[in-house]
């Protein structure tokens, strides 16, 4: 083998050894891209939701194709993830049922009446599962995936909780919590939509 080609191969190979790009967010990795249900995502934005001036969380959207129009990434197939990285400062812990509260919330702004009747079931199976976290903490990262085959899937520290939760309704319902019309927090959706803030 000549020396350029071998030069060449180990070039090659040095670039697929190296992981994905992050983008730094107040102080926090991202990677630029993930592996997720057999498909390469894309971060689509960063954002945090603030209480007062401090941080609660900071959170990523990773989408198979980047675009700044929700009603785009609700209608996009394929795997998606919502990460959200607990950064609370001055307090030991937040119990879930503030999440459970803004999921809620959330879904009913941004829902018909036929929309919030066919989700009933599923938004209180989601709730379950995150009601079973207890808890969470500085520190704790919290996956919510859309897997086609499966359905949503709520991960906390690496462990599953709860069943996966069918439809990519219910996933989109979910993410208009964050990036829809009437959303919890305007900054954290600019950011998330990618948006210059």
């Amino acid at each position: 083998m000549s020396l350029l080609r071998r030069a060449l191969l180990m070039t090659l190979a040095a670039g697929l050894a190296t992981p994905a790009l992050a983008v730094r967010y107040e102080g926090q990795d991202f990677a630029d891209t993930l592996q997720v249900g057999g498909s390469t995502l894309a971060l689509n934005g960063t954002g945090s939701r603030k209480v007062a001036i401090y941080s609660l969380y900071l959170a990523a959207l990773y989408l198979p194709q980047k675009t700044s129009a929700p009603e785009a990434i609700y209608a996009q197939s394929g795997p998606k993830r919502l990460e959200m990285r607990i950064v609370i400062p001055l307090v030991k812990d937040v119990s879930t049922q503030e999440f459970v509260k803004a999921i809620n919330k959330g879904v009913s702004r941004n829902s018909t009446e036929a929309e919030k009747a066919a989700l009933d079931e599923r938004v209180k199976q989601f709730n379950a599962a995150i009601s079973e976290v207890g808890r969470v903490k500085k520190g704790d990262l919290l996956v919510i995936d859309y897997l086609p085959a499966q359905g949503t899937v709520l991960t906390v520290n690496g462990k599953v909780y709860g069943k996966p939760i069918e439809g990519q309704d219910f996933y989109a319902a979910f993410l208009k919590v964050f990036i829809g019309e009437h959303n919890s927090d305007a900054r954290l959706r600019t950011g998330l939509l990618g948006q210059p803030g």
